[in-house]
């Protein structure tokens, strides 16, 4: 950022409002104050001071003596000659300030020009009701902790741009109490996920965000260089073989609150870096997880009293137990396939060419299987669901189903027509990984950007016997969009990816 010269000279987007702001923090300086001031004195904050003089409303004394220090950044300064009336903001809410000459002195008449909407301060005084009934902080004293050189946006509450709000969070935040409790409401809810793990058992660990091969799912990956190594490096899009390697190793529940990258397109539900949690439990199956998962439902419901939800302008209920469908109960009964048609290759390949359903001829059952899913099934699966008893073709690290092998052990939880929960029994047969890793590999060097890569460290890890394991993904910050009612992915991301800003040429 270019510096501003004794001559007021340009920052980035400077015009006269900003050079008007920085005459005042040089008068600042002039009077020996310093306009970026860290000798900061807070006794409470402004919940606090409401709190702790809430009786004044009720009609109890003032008591003068009592002086406290409050801080926060001017939202709203009314000045009426020998008296002004400014509203603060600090992150527990806000409250009025009462400024007057009687109680400043000349200071007053300095201040009063030099403080501006969006500067921080911080005042000390003692609490009053206005003649219109609203507690205040009679100041004493008070100092411009930080001055604003740029004016807030006026009218930024009402903008509903959602590129604006995520390219500059901060201002969003600064403007709408609404946004910044959302985003702690989010930390409260990752905070309960925790504990719902460390309560059940689970122990949390971390593991590597640079892979030397990519795997874990079928995605695109970032590439970077690794300089020391002289190797490329992969941002991982899944923790699940690291995890796995540690439950060959001995741990019997893990979980890892992880952030995950994925080199791929960004719509409402998908950031091109995002959070999950990962757990796998040895000696269960993928039906023990099913009750885990609803376990942890029923445990958020009860911590946020959220029970209904509205998403996407659907009212759904979190009411535990949650339906459930096999995948092909789900394409017959919910996508409307001829239940005789739907284990026939040929029969569900023209199916879904009459309905311009991308499924190639070629493709394998499983695999036209999952596209008619995907274009028919999902987004009707509006209430909490399960679907189980996925095609292996779609499925290369789960378990095969012992009475049929042509399914895998596995479920994923849908709500509100996505995707929230993947999960199943893993398959630690180190022979069967490996062809499945292979058949991954040769659809790879056939040009699917998706297909996994041969991890033979994994495959090694696999050979000296990890213990009958089941293990899950939930997406949290589509789950944050579920509880909070967000239309898209961003309004639950502090800085999600945005494009990069178009600036016009002066």
């Amino acid at each position: 950022m270019q510096r501003v010269s004794e001559g007021g000279e340009l920052i980035p987007d400077c015009n006269d409002y900003v050079r008007a702001r920085i005459g005042k923090l040089d008068r600042l300086k002039e009077l020996g104050r310093n306009p970026y001031e860290n000798r900061v004195k807070r006794d409470l904050s402004l919940a606090g001071f409401r709190e702790r003089h809430a009786r004044l409303l009720d009609g109890g004394e003032r008591d003068e003596s009592a002086i406290f220090n409050v801080a926060g950044r001017v939202k709203l300064l009314r000045v009426m000659g020998k008296a002004a009336f400014a509203t603060i903001e600090d992150q527990s809410g806000s409250l009025q300030l009462f400024l007057s000459l009687e109680d400043l002195g000349e200071w007053y008449n300095e201040i009063k020009k030099l403080l501006e909407v969006g500067d921080i301060t911080q005042a000390g005084g003692y609490g009053f009701v206005t003649k219109t009934g609203e507690l205040s902080v009679r100041v004493k004293s008070i100092e411009i902790l930080t001055k604003s050189i740029r004016p807030l946006p006026e009218k930024f509450h009402g903008i509903r741009d959602i590129e604006l709000r995520s390219r500059r969070r901060y201002l969003d935040l600064m403007m709408n109490p609404s946004a910044r409790e959302n985003f702690m409401q989010r930390a409260r809810i990752v905070a309960t996920i925790r504990a719902f793990f460390d309560s059940n058992g689970f122990f949390e660990v971390e593991t590597p965000m640079l892979h030397p091969i990519p795997g874990g799912a079928n995605a695109k990956p970032f590439v970077t260089r690794h300089n020391a190594l002289g190797v490329d490096r992969y941002l991982r899009i899944a923790p699940e073989l690291y995890l796995k390697r540690l439950i060959a190793g001995g741990f019997e529940a893990i979980y890892e609150l992880n952030r995950s990258f994925r080199n791929e397109g960004m719509d409402s539900t998908h950031n091109p870096e995002f959070t999950t949690i990962e757990f796998y439990w040895a000696y269960r199956s993928y039906e023990d997880l099913i009750v885990l998962t609803q376990k942890l439902f029923d445990e958020l419901s009860a911590a946020f009293g959220i029970y209904e939800v509205n998403f996407k302008n659907h009212a759904i209920s979190l009411k535990t137990p949650f339906a459930r469908y096999s995948y092909d109960e789900a394409l017959v009964k919910i996508g409307g396939i001829n239940a005789a048609s739907v284990n026939d290759r040929e029969q569900l390949s023209a199916i879904a060419k009459e309905r311009g359903i991308e499924a190639a001829k070629e493709r394998t059952l499983g695999a036209i299987k999952a596209a008619l899913f995907d274009a028919l099934v999902e987004d009707k699966l509006i209430e909490p669901t399960f679907i189980t008893d996925f095609p292996i073709e779609v499925s290369p690290l789960a378990r095969r189903n012992d009475k049929n092998p042509e399914l895998a052990d596995r479920f994923e939880l849908f709500i509100g027509g996505y995707e929230i929960a993947n999960g199943f029994s893993e398959l630690n047969d180190p022979i069967d990984q490996y062809e499945r890793f292979k058949a991954q590999a040769a659809a790879k060097e056939a040009g699917d950007e998706e297909g996994m890569y041969m991890d033979e460290d994994y495959i090694t890890a696999l050979s000296y016997g990890m213990p009958p394991t089941a293990g899950e993904g939930i997406g949290v910050d589509r789950l944050i969009m579920v509880l909070l009612g967000f239309d898209t992915i961003r309004e639950a991301l502090l800085f999600p990816a945005t494009r990069p800003e178009q600036k016009e040429d002066n």
